[in-house]
């Protein structure tokens, strides 16, 4: 299969999936959880919109374009409030959700 056009997109949708996962999980250990309530939500939302995109494009789905421009909106909120926050794990989710944003908006 070729989606090598879509090779550096998909890896960065995966990479950021992991980090809001990842994300989600401390901000439920944080002291301040509903401090954190929107950063958890917007990391969710990130991940399976970042994992929809991912495979979109790799099936070469028609709707690959339009659905990589709703993550990139999503991918930028989600870096947006993830940047708020001191924590290690908001600041470097930040950094791959605002590098899938790119991504997906240059792919779109």
């Amino acid at each position: 299969m070729d989606f090598g056009k879509y090779k550096s997109c998909i890896e960065a949708c995966n990479v950021c999936a992991t980090y809001c996962d990842a994300c989600a999980v401390a901000c439920l250990k944080e002291d301040n959880v509903k401090m954190m309530a929107e950063c958890i939500r917007l990391d969710m939302q990130c991940a399976q919109i970042c994992r929809l995109a991912a495979s979109f494009m790799a099936q070469g789905s028609e709707y690959a374009r339009e659905v990589c421009k709703i993550c990139a909106d999503i991918c930028k909120k989600c870096g947006d409030e993830c940047a708020k926050h001191d924590a290690e794990h908001c600041q470097e989710c930040a950094k791959a959700c605002y590098r899938c944003a790119e991504e997906c908006a240059a792919m779109a």
